[in-house]
């Protein structure tokens, strides 16, 4: 998802790419004329969409609704199609007004007869979670309302959802107040901007195929969907985004778990959809046609995790990616549509923690 952005202000844009395990150069631009990706720049290269980053697609009836940060703010496209999000009039539903700072990684949901929106805006540490809603999908937002998570901490990319009977908000943070590694956080929530008890971290950034890039180490675009066995997934990206290393990895709940309990996750043993063949679980392939692919979004209806495809059918997603063969930065990305399946009787294991050190159940396949 989000890059650590705050590296924005350290290395300029377009000036990282990783050449090797772990080695972050910076090099000079290509001499050449290579097209730069304009926010907003429909592509006909393959199956991207759209120039930028972190895309969030949910389907309400017949539409398709996107919401995506540009122009200081955020903007809603609406189409009957998903490629169509590309092209669809840009609706600027909600502007940085009040100062708070970049806006990232606007993610859409419908819940209680409102389209919600949540992102995270700020500048450096400061960065943390807000909200805003409206009846309609491209008009009529609220002003934007901090979402009150437990402690306060730098968040973003927060995702709501209900499972078991229970509303949920999941994230990625820090522990304090530096930059140390970014994890992978769950709260109950108790109302669209409301929390109650503590933050639960459920993934931290360290298994050695997830640490090939850093220092900070990443675990960031939390994106969560309920399997056809009914069992919680968190599906998220790993690595820097600054990275070509970048790739997308899966958190499987035990059956029976608690959302809460870090040992009750299962982590995959790899990138489930990642460039590297090298980070890639058992069984996985890299991709072919982009590199470090990753904040993917599911095009679940209403953004409900519960709605989620049943097995054997490929179902839709979008991702953002850098063409093989294009200079890897965070300028060059697009929004790519592709799709996953669920893939059966998958065995991710462990080892020196307590409980199991296997357990069995869907993992995903993701197509370019």
């Amino acid at each position: 998802m989000s890059p650590i952005r705050w590296l924005a202000g350290i290395v300029p844009l377009g000036l990282v790419s990783t050449l090797a395990f772990g080695h972050v150069v910076t090099t000079a631009e290509p001499t050449e004329a290579v097209p730069r990706v304009t926010d907003d720049q429909p592509s006909t290269l393959g199956r991207p969409l759209v120039g930028g980053a972190d895309p969030s697609v949910i389907k309400v009836g017949d539409l398709y609704v996107s919401a995506k940060s540009v122009d200081g703010g955020i903007a809603v496209r609406s189409s009957s199609t998903l490629e169509g999000v590309a092209t669809a009039p840009k609706h600027q539903v909600w502007r940085d007004t009040a100062g708070l700072g970049e806006v990232w990684a606007p993610e859409i949901v419908h819940h209680d007869g409102q389209y919600r929106i949540y992102f995270a805006a700020g500048t450096g540490a400061a960065h943390r979670t807000y909200h805003i809603s409206s009846p309609s999908p491209d008009s009529g937002y609220s002003a934007a309302t901090k979402v009150a998570l437990p402690g306060d901490k730098w968040a973003i990319d927060g995702v709501p959802f209900t499972f078991g009977g229970q509303r949920w908000f999941v994230w990625s943070g820090w522990s304090g107040d530096t930059n140390v590694e970014q994890n992978l956080y769950i709260a109950r929530m108790s109302g669209p901007t409301t929390t109650t008890g503590g933050r639960y971290v459920i993934s931290q950034p360290r298994e050695p195929w997830e640490r090939v890039v850093g220092n900070p180490y990443i675990n960031e675009a939390p994106q969560p969907i309920v399997d056809p066995d009914g069992r919680l997934h968190v599906v998220y990206s790993a690595n820097g985004s600054w990275s070509d290393q970048y790739c997308v990895a899966d958190l499987r709940l035990r059956v029976g778990g608690d959302p809460t309990y870090v040992w009750d996750w299962y982590k995959s043993n790899g990138c489930q959809f990642g460039s590297h063949a090298s980070t890639m679980m058992s069984g996985w392939d890299p991709t072919i046609n982009v590199n470090g692919p990753g904040h993917h979004t599911f095009v679940l209806p209403r953004g409900d995790v519960a709605a989620g495809p049943p097995s054997g059918n490929r179902f839709p997603t979008l991702f953002h990616a850098v063409a093989k063969g294009t200079p890897y930065s965070w300028s060059n990305r697009y929004w790519y549509s592709g799709t996953a399946v669920w893939w059966g009787s998958t065995t991710y294991r462990r080892a020196n923690v307590p409980g199991s050190p296997t357990d069995v159940g869907y993992g995903l396949k993701f197509f370019e």
